[in-house]
């Protein structure tokens, strides 16, 4: 990724997107959303860079079937920047679930990879438009929760975690509105919410584990 770029990020309602996702339904619900898509050449193994300084990398279903491929690309991703958050959009399908634990242990636990599934690439950028906007919207002064508490993408998402069921995803959505809140949010946080053994399952959900002695 260019310097420049790194250093400037789009402005707020815009994405950087690697010139790939051109002529991809992705781009077209992104646009259909409110979003405006600036294309680059020098993304490197990004596909897209948020003005909340975050990046995002997608697998696809058809990445998943092929092979370990993905791994490689993968490697290269965790190791772009730590400056910025790096998020993992991983296709979630009937053809891809059986290997989607292996995918998420993976990118969680071994490379300590934020990871959200996705259904596909409507999924993804109904996902990254409400990022997008909300990041624009946001009043930096001011915490905002109520606007996003029923959002069904966002209650969706949170309720992929396992044992999180409807109740526990509005009581998160309550006090962490918006699903990078969600990432960054620490274990001890989390369990004065849900408790601590599902604290712990929703952090180790999204981040590596960081257990001693292992």
């Amino acid at each position: 990724m260019g310097t420049n770029l790194l250093i400037a990020g789009p402005p707020y309602g815009h994405v950087f997107s690697s010139e790939k996702w051109r002529s991809s339904s992705l781009i077209e619900g992104l646009k259909g959303g409110g979003v405006k898509i600036l294309f680059e050449n020098e993304l490197g193994v990004v596909d897209f860079y948020l003005s909340n300084k975050s990046t995002i990398l997608y697998v696809s279903e058809c990445d998943i079937i092929a092979g370990n491929g993905y791994k490689r690309k993968l490697v290269r991703y965790r190791n772009t920047s730590n400056s910025f958050q790096e998020l993992v959009l991983v296709e979630k399908t009937k053809l891809s679930e059986q290997y989607f634990p292996a995918v998420q242990k993976f990118v969680v636990f071994d490379l300590g990879l934020s990871l959200l599934p996705v259904s596909g690439q409507t999924g993804a950028s109904q996902l990254i438009t409400h990022m997008v906007l909300r990041e624009s919207q946001e009043n930096p002064f001011r915490r905002r929760s109520e606007c996003c508490l029923l959002d069904p993408l966002v209650m969706g998402v949170v309720q992929k975690v396992p044992g999180v069921g409807r109740v526990r995803a509005q009581a998160l959505l309550q006090n962490f509105s918006s699903i990078q809140q969600l990432c960054n949010a620490t274990p001890a946080e989390l369990a004065l919410i849900v408790g601590k053994a599902c604290a712990q399952r929703i952090h180790s959900f999204f981040h590596r584990h960081t257990a001693t002695g292992s």
